[in-house]
């Protein structure tokens, strides 16, 4: 599972799709998020009041958030700070601490391998071994939840183990994206340019994140063929392959192709159950062997989930102080799967989905703005939702703001595109192939 801030980021960037811009930097933005405990994240929030909107207005949407991203059904809880500011991360060094803490239970030793992900855990043990060398860059791509960044941190925990005079560095995607954006606001990238290009490891989580403006690719451009040339190491995490990175210019993504591309595929039965019985050992939990193949063979789509399920039923052993029977397991599992999604949180994830590959936002898709990237993206969300769903030209419609004979265009020029396009067909084919079955 992710860090926990690395959670809650994921969390925010959902709940943006499903409240106004408005509301969401009044009332969900500002909380922040303090810790995890008992299948509860707590937040500090200043006031009173502005904690009694929150739990009345938005509470549903934070844990319906929270639910999409780890697999089971959370509460939350927020205290009042006062007036007081509560700062959190005000320094590099109280960042750093925060994640070194967070990322040392990310390990090769904890990571279950097998059939769907051991190429990534080789050739990440290879970079960990041997940093600069053979697997140099090193891109790990695949769907959310399936062990992209515990490989990264296991690199980076591995790193710093046996080399401690080494200068690594580990950010988010979005995180860069947004310290260059200072630095060229303010017309002064040097501080950027000090900092990433002297470094002797770059590990970027969720490198699709990256804007697709000429100034900034052209600065990490740089920035990533210094680090090349002079035989550091750059790992990089992504959702998809370079290939459907359609923000990328062609330097960038020519590369991110140039070293070793692994993916990681959901795990298999075997692989399934490992993750089982290593979690409930962990959570000294016993479960029959029935009860192991039960899951395993129900929860299927990614890691997270299937933890979440492990997680739950534990929660449910230590709530009743009891064994748990054939037919609770049954319920929790049908309460985590996706499954028992209702059709508005599929589609919300699809276009989700289908954003990323696209560099825009689920939120850019459902507005009317007419730039070329987020129209085409907006033409193939109706195009797989209507391959994935049941519900008409109308009811698509409505999602978008457009009425049926907009929608039939849309779908139609959907089709065209992504027969003479080999990226958007893949786009499309792999978000129609995610979202059929759940």
């Amino acid at each position: 599972m992710d860090t926990m801030g690395d959670v809650w980021k994921e969390v925010l960037s959902i709940c943006k799709t499903k409240v106004s811009e408005t509301m969401y930097n009044l009332w969900i933005e500002p909380l922040q998020l303090v810790k995890f405990e008992n299948d509860t994240f707590i937040f500090l929030i200043a006031t009173e009041f502005k904690k009694s909107i929150i739990m009345d207005k938005f509470s549903d949407v934070i844990k319906e958030s929270f639910e999409e991203v780890m697999g089971f059904s959370v509460e939350i809880d927020i205290l009042v700070s006062g007036n007081k500011p509560v700062i959190q991360n005000s320094t590099e060094n109280e960042e750093k601490k925060q994640h070194f803490s967070l990322a040392r239970e990310f390990t090769f030793d904890n990571f279950i391998v097998g059939k769907s992900n051991n190429f990534a855990h080789s050739v990440s043990l290879g970079v960990a071994s041997n940093p600069g060398t053979l697997h140099n860059p090193l891109l790990i791509y695949g769907r959310s939840g399936l062990g992209k960044t515990h490989l990264l941190l296991a690199i980076e925990n591995e790193l710093r183990r046996n080399n401690p005079d080494m200068v690594i560095i580990y950010i988010t995607g979005e995180d860069l994206m947004n310290e260059l954006i200072k630095g060229l606001k303010v017309k002064n990238p040097v501080p950027f340019r000090n900092k990433y290009r002297n470094a002797d490891a770059l590990l970027v989580d969720d490198i699709q994140f990256i804007q697709k403006s000429d100034s900034f690719q052209e600065e990490f451009f740089h920035t990533f063929d210094t680090l090349y040339r002079a035989g550091k190491q750059i790992v990089l995490t992504s959702d998809v392959p370079p290939r459907e990175m359609l923000i990328l210019d062609d330097r960038l993504r020519s590369r991110f192709e140039q070293g070793v591309l692994a993916d990681v595929q959901p795990p298999d039965f075997d692989t399934r159950k490992a993750i089982i019985i290593n979690k409930c050992e962990q959570l000294q939990l016993r479960l029959s062997n029935e009860s192991v193949d039960y899951i395993a063979q129900n929860v299927k789509n990614n890691i997270r989930q299937i933890e979440g399920t492990v997680n739950k039923v534990s929660a449910y052993v230590k709530a009743y102080g009891s064994e748990i029977t054939d037919e609770q397991i049954k319920d929790i599992v049908k309460d985590v799967t996706t499954d028992s999604k209702p059709l508005s949180v599929r589609i919300d994830n699809l276009i989700v989905y289908i954003a990323k590959s696209f560099g825009v936002s689920s939120a850019d898709i459902k507005s009317d703005k007419r730039q070329s990237d987020i129209n085409l993206a907006r033409q193939i969300s109706m195009y797989a939702i209507k391959e994935v769903t049941n519900l008409t030209l109308q009811d698509i419609g409505k999602i978008f703001g457009k009425n049926h004979s907009t929608v039939l265009h849309s779908i139609s020029q959907a089709k065209e595109k992504t027969e003479e396009n080999p990226q958007l067909k893949n786009i499309f084919t792999e978000a129609v192939e995610e979202f059929r079955n759940e």
